[in-house]
């Protein structure tokens, strides 16, 4: 009589879950043939198998070709601690990684992120004040640019129609018995004129 040879089948992941209530607690279930041993690992250390170790405790059952493997952390994690559930059998290894993080830390960056942004509308508040305050300092100094510029304007202005007068009552006609009043400028004028005259 012959006996039926088993098909061998690599170790695989079937399911996986992590659930918090008052303790954390994450299970694997594998299936193989043979049936798959179940390995917990925290930070990289080896957890040991259905006992209590400090925070943690395991419980792994098997069932022909299915095992599953349960672990309960009574304490939080560490923050970035990686817990690592494997199952393997001559055939193969199956794993999976989890990162835990513990509850303090998302309040921590919970915490972080509400001051970062109530910095923000703080920095925005400040800066439109500051604004604000400065604002009659910028608009008095732009004024003062104008009014120097407008000033030069009028100044050439006034130059050009000066001496335009000057250049027109030069040109007048000397009326008898009126004496002659010039300016500096409009005497030079004169002068020139009494030369070509004679």
């Amino acid at each position: 009589m012959m006996l039926p040879l088993l098909q061998l089948v690599p170790t695989r992941l079937l399911n996986s879950s992590c659930s918090l209530e008052k303790t954390l607690q994450c299970s694997c279930s594998f299936h193989g043939i043979p049936t798959p041993s179940v390995q917990w690992w925290m930070g990289g250390v080896p957890v040991g198998l259905d006992g209590i170790d400090g925070s943690l405790q395991v419980t792994s059952t098997m069932l022909g070709p299915w095992a599953n493997s349960t672990i309960s952390l009574t304490e939080e994690p560490e923050m970035g601690m990686r817990l690592l559930c494997e199952g393997k059998n001559q055939n193969g290894t199956h794993a999976l990684s989890i990162l835990l993080m513990s509850r303090k830390s998302s309040l921590t960056s919970q915490a972080f992120m509400k001051g970062l942004i109530q910095g923000a509308i703080y920095a925005g508040i400040v800066i439109a004040l500051l604004f604000l305050c400065l604002l009659p300092l910028i608009v008095k100094h732009i004024r003062k640019k104008q009014a120097k510029k407008t000033a030069a304007i009028k100044a050439k202005k006034s130059s050009k129609v000066r001496a335009s007068q000057e250049l027109k009552t030069s040109l007048k006609p000397e009326e008898p018995g009126k004496p002659i009043v010039a300016t500096f400028s409009e005497s030079r004028i004169l002068e020139k004129q009494d030369k070509r005259a004679s």
